[in-house]
């Protein structure tokens, strides 16, 4: 009863019986990030002037955002309404692969973000927050005499 299976093949079952684990708990802790479990989809990246998140939403209406910044922590909330018929007994779904429902994302801001300064935008789906860094918190170059 040996099995012929190479490393990658051995990798690929043990991936697939941790998500098989994991999904009912609706947690993912692989190193590749989060799973479909999570939405929407963010980049948060950074510059020496501000701290840039993009949020994936698509289908959203901007006024149903809610964006929440307090003590360094934002919080982006909101739903998306379900697209089936009204009547959903008599509905049968074969793959439902698109989210719908609550969501709440939480993303922990650098000390030197300035609550102050903070724009956000939606366009084409993309939700872009750009929190700006306290100018005293900027690298700058100090020239000795």
């Amino acid at each position: 009863m040996y099995w012929n299976m190479n490393p990658r093949d051995v990798m690929a079952e043990l991936e697939r019986m941790q998500r098989d684990y994991q999904q009912p708990l609706d947690q993912n802790p692989s190193i590749r990030g989060n799973g479909r479990s999570r939405f929407p989809a963010l980049n948060v990246g950074g510059t020496p002037e501000s701290v840039e998140i993009y949020a994936f939403a698509p289908g959203l209406d901007p006024a149903t955002i809610e964006l929440l910044l307090d003590r360094g922590v934002l919080t982006l909330a909101g739903e998306r309404a379900s697209e089936l018929p009204a009547d959903e007994r008599r509905t049968a779904v074969h793959i439902g692969e698109r989210f719908s429902g609550r969501f709440r994302r939480v993303v922990n801001l650098p000390e030197d973000a300035d609550p102050e300064s903070v724009s956000a935008s939606y366009r084409d789906g993309v939700l872009h927050v750009s929190v700006r860094r306290r100018v005293a918190a900027t690298p700058r170059r100090i020239s000795v005499e």
